[in-house]
């Protein structure tokens, strides 16, 4: 080798290392806001909003007191007192979970007096399995939709069941809960309702 001619660079180790380091640390962030974040709060488009059109079939065959259990439109969301409705499928293992939540809000004051009402989206169903589930674990709706072609929970924006909807005594969207509601979950979106009558 000449003096004239000079020795090749050595590259450090650590600048192939650089695009592992940076893919690790934005997998570490995200991994973070994945697993601790709280996933019921998902934004909507709708809340502050009139709750969209629906018009929903009541659930065949499903009675009450020895009366059929009536569907709900959005005339019903609009009679001067707010409504929680819930979004539920018997084939849903979190609704199966949340569901003893929402039969203890059915025996709350607000509920039972009718400053409150409770409302059940039957989505994507078979009309003899959503039966048989509010048969054998009661039935805390007073009125119950069926959205079987889930039409109606896409106009809602329905991520996925189960989610409750607060809609104020004007029909706005004021709230949505994603996922299935614990006691803590219940507590404040009924003080939600019961704060916009």
């Amino acid at each position: 080798m000449s003096q004239t001619e000079t020795a090749p660079r050595r590259r450090s180790p650590l600048l192939f290392l650089a695009p592992l380091i940076i893919f690790g640390a934005l997998a570490v962030i995200f991994g973070i806001g994945l697993f601790t974040g709280d996933k019921s709060k998902v934004p909507s488009a709708l809340i502050g909003r009139i709750a969209p059109a629906i018009t929903l079939a009541p659930l065949e065959g499903l009675q009450r007191d020895g009366q059929p259990v009536p569907a709900f439109g959005n005339d019903d969301l609009t009679k001067g007192r707010a409504t929680l409705v819930n979004v539920w499928a018997s084939w849903c293992a979190p609704c199966r979970v949340e569901h003893p939540v929402l039969m203890g809000l059915a025996e709350t004051d607000a509920v039972k007096q009718g400053k409150v009402t409770l409302v059940g989206m039957n989505y994507k169903d078979e009309a003899e399995n959503a039966r048989r589930f509010l048969g054998a674990l009661g039935n805390p709706f007073s009125a119950v939709g069926v959205d079987r072609g889930g039409r109606a929970a896409i106009e809602w924006g329905v991520y996925g069941v189960p989610e409750t909807f607060v809609v104020g005594p004007d029909g706005r969207i004021l709230e949505k809960h994603v996922g299935p509601i614990d006691q803590q979950a219940a507590i404040k979106l009924l003080q939600r309702a019961l704060k916009a009558r």
